[in-house]
């Protein structure tokens, strides 16, 4: 009998868990022919998430709990996930139902019958999604694929099922700076991919403020590509170039025209310019920089508060 983890990251998830539960019971007793491992990550919460999930143990022992001691990120959560899952094999949803669990049957049938390795899902359309933040990750995902030669597919979500060699290669890239959905692009294997319509939170709202999703889309640019330090290094020789022309130039106009050169406000205008020019590439260099910092500091990337074995 095939076993199948099901990783579920939550943070300040009290108001959808019940409901979650209830939709995955419905796809257990379809899929009566595989045992299931229900594994709950708890990322930090400060609701009732952990109470609820404790709830949920102690009267279904499939429910594994995994709770860190603050938050640490859903990258943290995913991580803790998989490297706790027993199953054969594993899938990664969200806690909100944005993710059906009812297309698992389908993702099994994909990986066991059709050789796939993995199948993963996307949106299909944004609709419901403010109108800007749609355009700024239409943007993010062309500009990530441009820069970097990790594919990662537009509307991508983390809702997906793997098999073991896709989850221990995943495992393997053991970084501090985690972003997913370029490791599980960057890890290759055979993937197919579902699409769906965009689905309304079944209960509470998002995490993800604008702000939090720009972070996140940078940690992605800076994590799977170089291309940000070769603009600076461009910018910053297009620069020397066009001092060495204006040098050439005030010279050849001061000692043949005999005309002055230009005074103060041009040149502080062009200190000022010049001088933003180099702070924006240092900044890009000091990102880079402190992402070295971080993973040769060799933190952890969670701590675990408690488990469901500590119940006994």
């Amino acid at each position: 009998m095939d076993k199948i983890s099901l990783i579920v990251p939550c943070y300040n998830e009290e108001e959808v868990l019940p409901i979650l539960y209830d939709e995955v019971n419905a796809v257990t007793r379809v899929m009566k022919e595989q045992e299931f491992e229900l594994l709950f990550v708890d990322d930090g919460s400060k609701d009732n998430t952990l109470d609820i999930l404790k709830q949920l143990h102690e009267k279904d022992e499939r429910v594994k709990i995994i709770s860190f001691s603050r938050n640490f990120g859903k990258e943290a959560a995913i991580y803790a996930g998989l490297q706790n899952a027993a199953g054969d094999y594993v899938a990664l949803i969200d806690a909100d139902l944005q993710d059906p669990p009812k297309l698992i049957p389908e993702m099994y049938s994909a990986i066991k019958n059709d050789g796939f390795d993995c199948v993963a899902t996307r949106r299909a359309t944004r609709e419901g999604e403010p109108p800007i933040r749609s355009l700024f990750a239409r943007a993010f995902y062309k500009l990530m694929n441009k820069m970097s030669k990790t594919e990662t597919v537009d509307g991508a979500r983390d809702f997906r099922l793997m098999s073991r060699k896709v989850v221990d290669a995943v495992l393997s890239m053991g970084e501090y700076n985690r972003f997913s959905k370029g490791i599980f692009g960057w890890v290759g294997f055979k993937t197919k991919w579902i699409s769906y319509e965009n689905i309304e939170r079944a209960a509470g709202t998002t995490k993800w403020s604008f702000w939090k999703l720009l972070i996140y889309a940078l940690d992605g640019i800076l994590a799977f590509s170089t291309v940000p330090l070769i603009i600076s290094s461009f910018v910053g020789l297009l620069f020397c170039f066009a001092a060495f022309v204006m040098i050439i130039a005030i010279i050849v106009k001061t000692s043949v025209v005999g005309e002055p050169v230009a005074g103060y406000p041009s040149m502080v205008c062009i200190m000022f310019f010049i001088g933003g020019v180099q702070l924006f590439c240092f900044g890009i260099l000091g990102q880079y920089m402190s992402k070295m910092y971080m993973e040769g500091k060799k933190r952890p990337i969670y701590i675990v508060a408690y488990t469901e074995k500590d119940a006994k």
